[in-house]
């Protein structure tokens, strides 16, 4: 019926015939996960990146999707962190619907106060969770020194989009011409290492390197090239035209940032903190005092190909199956 009315010329179709066909095309159609999440466009941060990401794996695989107004006729209900209103976790809890928590953090350490985000996060997820997703080991291990349980606990790392982040095309390192480094961040927090940067714009050798910074600092560089928070693509083709990622990351979960550039093929030196070694492994060298950061680049210089070989970033795919797996979605459907 709704297709003979689709097929019927505009002047036949009635106040009566629109209403019939709105109540047929607008009944609520059954989907597979729900991701209560409000998704941005442009630079909007690691979160964003990799929900964007996630979403697009799973439409490739065929699976049936929705947001916030369709989660009542989900099978699973995927929501993150604090970003989503209680009203409409309380609605989905009558659901007959998994609900999954992914949770970064914690939220307050990074941040540098207490303003209780943690306990509040914990909270929403003992009502309404029935598994949670940690980002990283780092992330799980420090929610539990606070004192903090959460439901059924997994720890699955962020991944990069693969069509987007990868190292085709990219420049062939060469000893001959300078080494070029780069580091990304959209948060201008301070405990994403601007004090770091700061500190190598005045110590570097610039006869040896060359430095860009793209997105947001709290702090000028004279030397490091600044350029602006830029799309995923042109991210990507950033990575790609340099050497060496340096991230000074303190207590974050997992860097989406840091796991892009190595998904680009760079080698990384990073701050041993958070979940940052949990991502680099041996595909790069960790420093804690920013004095260390030239030798180390010394290092990383001298054995390139070897660190470069030995880096093994997050595979979508995979995270992907991980994902299903704790949302209770078959393989089968995806």
């Amino acid at each position: 019926m709704a297709a003979r009315l689709l097929r019927a010329p505009r002047i036949l179709m009635d106040k009566v015939g629109r209403r019939v066909l709105r109540g047929l095309t607008d009944r609520p159609r059954s989907v597979d996960v729900a991701f209560l999440y409000q998704f941005h466009r442009g630079p909007y941060g690691g979160g964003n990146q990799f929900l964007r990401a996630l979403w697009d794996e799973f439409r490739c695989r065929g699976l049936r999707l929705g947001n916030d107004s369709s989660s009542a006729t989900a099978k699973a209900c995927l929501f993150n962190s604090f970003n989503v209103a209680r009203d409409s976790l309380a609605r989905d809890r009558g659901f007959d619907c998994r609900m999954v928590h992914r949770v970064d953090g914690p939220i307050d350490i990074y941040r540098g106060f207490d303003k209780g985000v943690d306990k509040s996060i914990a909270d929403m997820n003992h009502e309404y969770a029935d598994a949670t997703i940690f980002q990283s080991e780092y992330s799980r291990r420090a929610h539990a020194e606070l004192g903090l349980e959460f439901k059924e606990p997994h720890v699955i790392l962020n991944a990069a989009d693969p069509a987007l982040f990868n190292a085709h095309g990219r420049i062939q390192f060469n000893r001959r011409r300078k080494t070029r480094i780069i580091s990304t961040s959209w948060s201008d927090n301070m405990n994403k290492g601007a004090s770091v940067y700061e500190w190598l714009d005045h110590h570097l050798d610039w006869s040896r390197f060359e430095y860009t910074f793209v997105g947001r600092s709290p702090v000028r560089f004279q030397r490091i090239k600044m350029v602006a928070p830029q799309p995923t693509r042109e991210v990507a083709n950033l990575l790609r035209q340099h050497d060496i990622y340096i991230t000074a990351s303190r207590f974050d979960s997992c860097s989406n940032s840091l796991i892009e550039a190595i998904t680009c093929g760079l080698p990384a030196i990073y701050l041993d903190s958070g979940g940052n070694p949990e991502i680099v492994r041996s595909g790069g060298l960790p420093f804690l005092h920013k004095e260390e950061v030239p030798v180390l680049l010394d290092d990383l210089v001298d054995g390139y190909e070897e660190f470069e070989q030995r880096i093994t970033a997050p595979s979508l795919p995979e995270v992907a199956d991980r994902y299903l797996r704790v949302l209770g979605i078959e393989r089968s459907q995806a």
